[in-house]
């Protein structure tokens, strides 16, 4: 049996308790037990989602996490879609230690949950949001860029250009979201400051994700310029798969969230014109169907490989 990579020390392993500085990311309705296990069993974090808004099923996913897995996880607040003030006793009540809060401002729930014992990182797409957050008082941020995929600032930034810049500013410990889907981008993001990587679009395509094999296939199939930013001059800003569907909506000047209305029917169904697949750009990156495991071990082993190549250079 081969054995594990030796653990990756940084502060954000240390602060979650965890082997590799690896995150998921909270995708609605596929960051749930059967994925978020996986990533935590393997060493790295697996977080569950609640923008899908579904609380009682977040709540029962919670439960199903503690049966199958030991293991450190986290549980994200996405404050576009959960607004109800009683959510961070929610995730108190649940036990959870670990929070992400995103798509809102770090001052509405950032206090109450470090009062309550977590540790808490607030998701930025600017200097400006990122410098607000560290204010707010968050023990650290996931710095995410605009070629990431799902919900993103209109105004968006190139994680080559977001991390180091705010990565220069701050002290807090930085997660890179964002373009990152092996251990050579990981390796990029250290180079450029972080502390941590967390991986969407990677995730998405794992042999874990619970959506249907077409959208697996169509980030496997698809090229780097294979996505859409819908919402370039209104908001949320949201970057997808390209569809004859995303492609019509790319000439928008407004995107409902009524788009998403079918969204079982893409997400579980297959059909991949029913709502928008929200991916990165990093799917022309990606070139098969991995367990979570095998992901993450050769994300680890290829970091450490990246980092003595530039450790050989003049």
């Amino acid at each position: 049996m081969t054995s594990n990579p030796l653990p990756i020390r940084t502060r954000v392993s240390d602060m979650l308790g965890i082997d590799y500085p690896i995150v998921q990311a909270p995708m609605g309705w596929i960051a749930r037990a059967q994925l978020a296990s996986a990533v935590s069993r393997a060493g790295a974090l697996g977080i569950i989602e609640t923008s899908s808004g579904e609380l009682e099923a977040v709540r029962n996913e919670i439960l199903r996490m503690r049966e199958i897995t030991d293991r450190p996880f986290g549980v994200n607040i996405a404050q576009l879609f959960v607004r109800d003030p009683s959510i961070v006793d929610f995730v108190v009540d649940q036990g959870v230690r670990f929070v992400t809060t995103s798509a809102g401002d770090p001052r509405q729930y950032t206090s109450r949950l470090k009062d309550a014992g977590l540790t808490v990182f607030h998701v930025v797409p600017t200097l400006s949001a990122a410098l607000k957050a560290v204010e707010a008082g968050v023990d650290g941020l996931v710095v995410e860029g605009g070629e990431g995929g799902g919900f993103k600032n209109p105004r968006d930034v190139s994680t080559m250009v977001l991390l180091p810049l705010v990565c220069s500013k701050v002290d807090v410990p930085v997660i890179a979201a964002g373009g990152i889907c092996d251990g050579i981008s990981m390796a990029a993001a250290f180079a450029l400051g972080a502390e941590g990587v967390q991986m969407g679009t990677r995730m998405v395509s794992a042999l874990e994700s619970p959506i249907h094999d077409n959208w697996k296939r169509a980030i496997i199939d698809g090229a780097e310029t294979d996505t859409v930013f819908l919402n370039r001059f209104s908001r949320p800003g949201l970057r997808a798969i390209r569809t004859e569907r995303t492609t019509a909506l790319e000439k928008q000047e407004h995107v409902p969230l009524t788009e998403m209305s079918r969204a079982m029917d893409l997400y579980f169904g297959g059909d991949m014109e029913a709502a928008i697949a929200l991916t990165g750009q990093v799917m022309g990156r990606i070139e098969s169907i991995e367990p979570v495991d095998s992901i993450i071990r050769r994300t680890v082993i290829e970091f450490r490989e990246a980092r003595e190549r530039l450790l050989r250079v003049d």
